[in-house]
């Protein structure tokens, strides 16, 4: 997949974007909203990193939500909607569920903290760039479901991607890289350290947008992660899944 020259970008994001930027700091919007505008599906949900740290995003901007600022994460209001604009960071150290991060990263650096390559790539807004450090758009033309770096080491830092990368399966139809497929697999036992709050929202979730919800279940059973967390997909006793 070749990028396009530019992306239709909210003009309250540009508005974020442009006064992060004019204050000297770097701007890049990412995630969900980045990946799914290049799939062609509208999302007008953008999160923005940005080189600037919580404490100078909430003085730069009038209307703001500590949405998680020892996560770096600050919600900035503007026209009645609340975008996330989260500082560069990376992990110090994890237990599999909860992080503790390190500011002053570079963008690469926190491309490089992502689940999935898909989900790892930053555009600049103003200056219609590009950063796909992880290869992430050959992965969405491809239609793969593709851990960044080390699959291992990625679930490890928060088991919660199994279930992230089998959504995003079942929700764009996508195959799973055979090693990272491998390395959720290996990494299902950690699952029974998430929180069911955590388990039961990315189950609903998983519900609400598979493009065929017979793959969501497959794939949790086939995961090993149904056992963990929902049995009942398995059937009666003595069934065979």
């Amino acid at each position: 997949m070749s990028f396009p020259a530019g992306l239709h970008v909210p003009d309250d994001v540009l508005e974020i974007a442009r006064t992060l930027d004019q204050a000297g700091h770097q701007a890049w919007c990412v995630g969900g909203a980045v990946r799914d505008t290049l799939l062609g599906d509208d999302n007008t949900d953008y999160d923005i990193a940005t080189s600037a740290r919580p404490e100078e995003v909430q003085a730069l901007f009038r209307h703001t939500v500590p949405v998680g600022e020892r996560f770096g994460t600050v919600g900035v209001r503007t026209r009645r909607r609340h975008h996330e604009v989260t500082t560069f960071r990376r992990d110090v150290r994890t237990d599999g569920r909860h992080a503790v991060v390190e500011f002053g990263a570079s963008l690469d650096e926190d491309l490089a903290r992502r689940d999935f390559t898909i989900n790892a790539i930053a555009y600049d807004p103003l200056r219609h760039q590009w950063r796909d450090p992880h290869h992430g758009a050959a992965d969405l033309a491809a239609g793969v479901i593709r851990a960044v770096g080390d699959p291992k080491q990625r679930f490890e830092e928060d088991y919660l991607r199994i279930l992230r990368g089998i959504r995003f399966a079942a929700r764009f139809g996508f195959a799973i890289d055979p090693a990272t497929w491998a390395a959720m697999q290996a990494a299902v036992p950690g699952l029974v350290r998430l929180s069911a709050e955590r388990v039961h929202d990315e189950w609903y979730k998983g519900l609400r947008t598979a493009r065929d919800l017979r793959r969501l279940v497959e794939l949790w059973i086939a995961s090993g992660a149904a056992r963990v967390w929902l049995p009942e997909l398995l059937g009666p006793p003595g069934a065979v899944p």
